[in-house]
């Protein structure tokens, strides 16, 4: 769950303000869960005077999810691009906070100017439509913050990878990039989309029977992958669940929707024969009032699913997520239905919208920044990430917790447990 602060003369820059799932409110307790996490606003919510604004990269839930519970805390005014615009609308107006937020949507070949920083949103590949870099400009240097991404020539939605566009940061004495560790401790590149989508069509093509796909509701491009398989074996797609369909009608809108890959409501097809049925389901971590999860009950009013059955995991298990994940398998097991996840697959049926270490490695080698700053990931992704930056040339590096300050001109450092930091539960 993302909210990353940057100070500069008096002023703070908010950058992402996302939530978690089914998580506890101390990282490393066992204890209690809660349907919804966020981060402790407090530490910029007691100076939001200060605060020039909130710059949405794209729109993940950890991303952007928390918004529209945490805003009235610090009321300061939000940008973002047309989709994740679009995505956020829908989620205020659950919440009757439509209109009542003031959301500017940004050109991308725009500048934005929020009191002394300048951002510039740079084109990026990950498994969102329109994820953005940004460059944070200032009076005493600039940081990339890369915020998700990963190095896609083929990726089905959206524009191929732009090299030259960080080749041209190296030119320009870039002070720090603060970037993406998820993946860090993976040798190699991430897979492709378009890799995935072969990868997809060789496993269902063969299969008899219905065949449901369980994958994050924002992947579009797999989405889009996925009616493009149903096209080519002869099958009918529908989806099942709320924010497939919010997502789906989001990337419709905004012309990301291929026109000729139609799907049919979901409703339907209990009615089709098994052969001619592609169903994709929310709730891959075994979320337990998702569609997958009432699939594995025998207890969703749109589809029964029988014998013979396959139920495909077009994503991985997040740790943390294993018991609930057991429990789909368990539930599909008992009724007949084979499932296969995407880390026994045979075939390639997810691909990762993150980099690997020789995308962290050409980051580098283009960037060349003063300083690395990895986040987004554990204590070991963030360590290996650091020792990435040094093997790439890079002469400072920081590894750093919640909570930690890192000062970057005009001596850098790193203070420790500056500022207190927690989570806290949301109510919906």
């Amino acid at each position: 769950m993302n909210l990353n602060l940057y100070g500069h003369n008096g002023h703070w820059l908010m950058v992402d303000c996302g939530v978690s799932f089914n998580e506890p409110l101390n990282h490393h307790d066992e204890g209690p869960t809660f349907d919804m996490v966020a981060p402790d606003p407090t530490f910029i919510a007691s100076q939001s005077n200060r605060l020039t604004g909130l710059v949405i990269t794209h729109a993940h839930e950890d991303h952007v999810g928390a918004v529209p519970f945490l805003w009235q805390r610090f009321r300061c005014p939000v940008y973002a691009t047309a989709f994740t615009a679009a995505v956020l609308r829908r989620k205020l107006a659950e919440v009757n906070m439509l209109g009542k937020i003031p959301l500017y949507e940004i050109d991308p070949g725009s500048l934005t100017q929020l009191g002394p920083f300048t951002v510039k949103w740079l084109q990026i590949t990950h498994s969102i439509p329109e994820p953005f870099a940004l460059q944070i400009c200032t009076q005493v240097g600039d940081v990339l913050h890369t915020a998700d991404w990963k190095i896609d020539s083929q990726p089905i939605s959206g524009a191929p990878f732009k090299h030259r566009l960080y080749q041209q940061l190296g030119e320009q004495d870039v002070l720090a990039l603060v970037g993406d560790s998820t993946n860090a401790l993976k040798p190699g590149m991430s897979v492709s989309e378009r890799t995935c989508y072969d990868g997809l069509l060789a496993t269902i093509k063969p299969l008899k029977g219905r065949v449901v796909v369980g994958c994050f509701a924002s992947n579009i491009a797999r989405l889009i992958s996925l009616a493009r398989v149903a096209k080519q074996t002869n099958r009918y797609m529908g989806v099942l669940g709320r924010s497939l369909l919010n997502m789906v009608g989001i990337a419709k809108q905004l012309g990301y929707w291929p026109e000729e890959l139609e799907l049919v409501d979901a409703t339907h097809l209990g009615y089709l024969p098994p052969e001619e049925v592609l169903l994709v389901a929310t709730g891959s971590q075994g979320e337990n009032r998702a569609a997958l999860a009432r699939l594995a009950r025998d207890d969703h009013r749109a589809l029964s699913l029988e014998k013979g059955d396959h139920v495909i995991f077009s994503s991985i298990v997040i740790p943390g997520n294993e018991a609930g994940v057991l429990r789909l398998l368990k539930g599909f097991h008992a009724m007949g239905v084979n499932t296969l996840l995407s880390e026994e697959s045979p075939l390639p049926i997810h691909a990762s919208g993150h980099p690997c270490e020789e995308e962290l490695k050409l980051m580098y080698h283009w960037v060349k920044p003063q300083i690395a700053i990895p986040v987004h990931g554990e204590p070991a992704h963030l360590d290996a990430h650091c020792q990435i930056a040094k093997s790439s040339g890079v002469r400072k590096t920081y590894s750093g917790r919640n909570g930690d300050l890192y000062k970057l001109a005009p001596q850098s450092g790193i203070h420790r447990k500056k500022v207190r930091v927690g989570r806290i539960a949301i109510e919906r």
